[in-house]
């Protein structure tokens, strides 16, 4: 814990980290069963469009990871979002966070994109003020809505 800064090494997500990808994820307020996570990723693993990044420190424990994606947009073109951050209750403050972020930047760059977006619930506090510390800036605020699809 603290605030000394971390380096954490940074992988692609394997499938043996769906585990450790559901605790994160409930630490986010997304509890989710592991199997669950490991279907999902499984899905995530074979696109070339969906990169799991996880920051670990013994290739075992993560310590955080972003998920991200390319996306084409009818009206802007394409982006890479940043659709999931978390970094460990125990190991924020570390910059562990901030490497993730740089990953996805790198990634972006890697692929040809140039613009790089992440939503943030407007209950999520710490949040805000992290992504712009990481230099985003903030252009709207929206409703999000959800509609249940019968089957």
């Amino acid at each position: 814990m603290g605030d000394a800064p971390t380096t954490a090494t940074l992988r692609r997500a394997r499938i043996g980290d769906a585990a450790e990808l559901a605790r994160l994820s409930a630490q986010l307020g997304y509890p989710q069963a592991t199997d669950a996570f490991e279907r999902r990723l499984r899905r995530l693993l074979i696109s070339a469009d969906h990169p799991v990044i996880v920051a670990t420190d013994d290739d075992t424990m993560l310590l955080g990871f972003i998920a991200i994606e390319h996306r084409l947009m009818l009206e802007t073109g394409d982006r890479v979002e940043i659709v999931g951050l978390v970094v460990d209750d125990a190991a924020r403050r570390r910059g562990i966070g901030q490497q993730l972020v740089d990953a996805a930047l790198d990634w972006a760059r890697d692929i040809g994109v140039a613009e790089v977006i992440v939503r943030s619930n407007i209950a999520r506090d710490e949040s805000h003020p992290f992504y712009e510390r990481a230099g985003f800036e903030r252009i709207k605020t929206q409703h999000v809505y959800r509609r249940r699809v019968d089957r």
